[in-house]
């Protein structure tokens, strides 16, 4: 007989070990679908000083072990296997893997959003060594130094505003001689003192000793290189969420995120998403974990209406 579980989690980062961790807690059977280890994007950061309760910050891919866990002491099942299809009509969910079928009453989809990356020799080498693409995140490392944010647009001009407060300069460097970002963030990054551009420029190669120590730009026009020296460089030339295999059944908006308000809820009753696949204002580690508790909340709510409501409502009682 196949395995019914009340709730499948696509995804082992913040968002999705949460949901495993409040959905094992409330009795239900909960399995969580990641590909490679747990954390996600949060695995690759080295230090996180914004996540309440640890005073001296925490390493990403250690966090990250410990939600695992957390959630498994509830009784919560990890699994490693790579999602290939997904079946979202009718009360039960179809989840496809290359380890076999999994089938859902509820559906989280908790598979986040990618910085899209440079892809330039090095750079995959050096994040955490001062590559960057968050500067909420890591941009603390960078008081009184030099840092350069790469790309023009909203994210770019947030992180250069959080930058200009920490760092001692920060260089602005945008392939255009405007910044796309919308006008609210023109003046205050023009006017700030420690705030340089460079603009019609793009970066082509990363300098290093082991560490960051600068990168090489381009002037698109004349096609004339720069040697950059800085201390640290944020990539912030958008993200790409993870959404190909909702594409389809589930509506996306513009960027290709999941639409979803801060319910979780989707357009199909029984699918949630959660963490930075959806859309929202602020994509940080603690506003992933928020999206799973509510996802779970909601989940209860949608099985208790359902014809399984039953057993669920047996389940939660002995809790």
């Amino acid at each position: 007989m196949k395995q019914i579980y009340d709730m499948v989690i696509i995804g082992g980062g913040p968002a999705g070990y949460t949901a495993a961790l409040y959905a094992a807690r409330a009795g239900l059977k909960t399995v969580v679908l990641e590909k490679l280890s747990a954390g996600g994007q949060m695995a690759e950061t080295s230090q996180i000083d914004n996540y309440p309760g640890f005073d001296e910050g925490i390493d990403g891919f250690e966090l990250a072990e410990k939600m695992q866990q957390q959630a498994e002491r509830f009784g919560a099942e990890s699994e490693f296997a790579e999602v290939t299809a997904l079946r979202l009509d009718g009360q039960v969910k179809e989840i496809d893997t290359d380890e076999g079928t999994f089938y859902g009453r509820t559906l989280v989809i908790a598979t986040g959003a990618n910085p899209r990356k440079l892809n330039l020799p090095g750079e995959k080498a050096l994040i955490g060594r001062g590559v960057h693409y968050c500067a909420a995140c890591d941009g603390m490392r960078y008081k009184g130094k030099t840092v350069a944010v790469i790309g023009g647009g909203n994210s770019a001009a947030a992180d250069a505003m959080i930058l200009s407060r920490i760092a001692k300069k920060v260089i602005i460097v945008h392939r255009r001689n405007t910044l796309r970002a919308t006008k609210v963030y023109h003046e205050p990054l023009m006017n700030a003192p420690n705030v340089e551009f460079r603009w019609n420029s793009e970066a082509v190669q990363l300098l290093s000793d082991g560490k960051l120590t600068g990168v090489i730009t381009r002037n698109v026009n004349t096609g004339e290189e720069f040697e950059l020296p800085c201390d640290g460089i944020f990539i912030s030339i958008g993200r790409a969420p993870a959404t190909e295999l909702a594409a389809g059944q589930l509506p996306l908006d513009a960027s290709g995120y999941l639409i979803a308000g801060e319910s979780t809820e989707t357009a199909i009753p029984g699918v949630f998403a959660v963490g930075d696949v959806r859309t929202k204002e602020l994509r940080q580690v603690v506003t992933a974990v928020a999206d799973g508790a509510m996802a779970v909340h909601q989940a209860e709510k949608y099985l208790a209406k359902t014809d399984f409501g039953e057993k669920v409502t047996e389940k939660l009682a002995k809790v």
